[in-house]
């Protein structure tokens, strides 16, 4: 319950307060024009990496690796490009940091590794080594 109030209630009233604090250091036009920056700026860079993600998976998993930690990282894009899109100064540096490729790269694994037991991946589509990917999201 606390998790959801600080996401939805704290959160939310210091990206007001930083951008109000923003507007009046810099003025209403400039700030205005930061936040819809930020926007077109999170839209292009979550296609770009997500379709860089998208290539690695197609070659990993042409390689047989298992795909659990591109697919994490495919998330990973889609949460940074979503949260660029939202408006505030936070959730920008948040985004930003998340579509960079090595933050993403390092934060894939461990989330794999910590909610790894969770999901479980199945394709109907055989590996090249000619067994079907089966696993507990391992990397």
């Amino acid at each position: 319950m606390w998790k959801l109030f600080l996401l939805f209630t704290v959160v939310p009233a210091i990206e007001l307060f930083l951008l109000l604090q923003m507007g009046s250091f810099l003025g209403p036009m400039p700030t205005f024009l930061f936040v819809l920056g930020t926007g077109i700026l999170g839209a292009w860079l979550a296609k770009r990496e997500g379709f860089a993600v998208l290539r690695q998976l197609q070659q990993d998993l042409g390689k047989g690796l298992p795909p659990a930690t591109r697919l994490v990282e495919g998330a990973l894009v889609l949460a940074g490009g979503m949260l660029l899109i939202t408006p505030g100064v936070l959730t920008d540096l948040t985004g930003i940091l998340l579509l960079m490729p090595p933050v993403r790269r390092s934060l894939a694994p461990r989330l794999v590794a910590r909610f790894g037991g969770i999901a479980v991946v199945r394709s109907p589509i055989p590996s090249p080594t000619g067994k079907p990917f089966t696993s507990k999201f391992d990397s």
